[in-house]
């Protein structure tokens, strides 16, 4: 078994704000709900769109509804309202330099991280790509890991996860294994201190922190 480096996409590799935040807001107002407008939408970038709405006011019997008028969205402007975070690229060589294997492992449906990371290139660095399903199958970070690492073989206790929210790093403690966080993502020092990640300050920081592949 080896060591693997699962590493989050919206908050960690590429900055996904703009077309997340713009299709929850237009989702919340085409439904007739408030918004609570872009800037304090960025505070809830990275949990899964079904845990999302609720907290924003959505009924449960609209919870479906709303992330359709999401998607309607998402898919067809959102998705590229995006890019890739300076020092990203360079993270990545740098781990495969040390001998780690590489696997994308967000929350973010496969289908619509797997066009974003052959669009800026990203794939190139990747053994392997995860994510979870569009009708809702692994959305939970400790399922989705527990799947990426029956599929890879990983040694778990080698590997680590990194990622900007408190759901990834639950993901990694549940699954056995490092937690690294993303501070220059959109979750705070304090929120991946409290949930076990080691936070850290950017990209650069990821491979000295890391170590060698063993």
């Amino acid at each position: 078994m080896s060591a693997w480096a699962f590493l989050d996409l919206d908050g960690t590799l590429t900055d996904a704000a703009p077309g997340i935040t713009r299709s929850i807001d237009e989702a919340l107002r085409t439904l007739g709900l408030p918004s609570p407008g872009e800037h304090a939408l960025r505070g809830m970038v990275g949990p899964p769109l079904q845990g999302i709405f609720p907290e924003l006011g959505v009924p449960d019997g609209q919870v479906d509804e709303a992330i359709a008028l999401y998607r309607a969205r998402y898919t067809t402007v959102g998705l590229l309202e995006n890019g890739v975070y300076e020092g990203v690229p360079e993270m990545m060589q740098a781990l495969r330099d040390q001998g780690w294997r590489l696997a994308l492992a967000p929350s973010k449906p496969i289908a619509y991280a797997t066009k974003l990371t052959a669009h800026y290139a990203l794939d190139v660095w990747l053994d392997d790509q995860f994510g979870s399903e569009l009708d809702g199958t692994r959305t939970d970070k400790p399922s989705l890991l527990a799947y990426a690492v029956s599929r890879t073989g990983a040694d778990a206790g080698r590997s680590f996860m990194l990622g900007d929210r408190r759901h990834d790093a639950a993901g990694a403690v549940a699954n056995g294994m490092r937690a690294l966080g993303a501070l220059w993502g959109y979750g705070s020092r304090e929120e991946l201190a409290a949930a076990g990640a080691t936070p850290l300050p950017a990209p650069a920081s990821v491979p000295g922190e890391a170590g060698e592949a063993r």
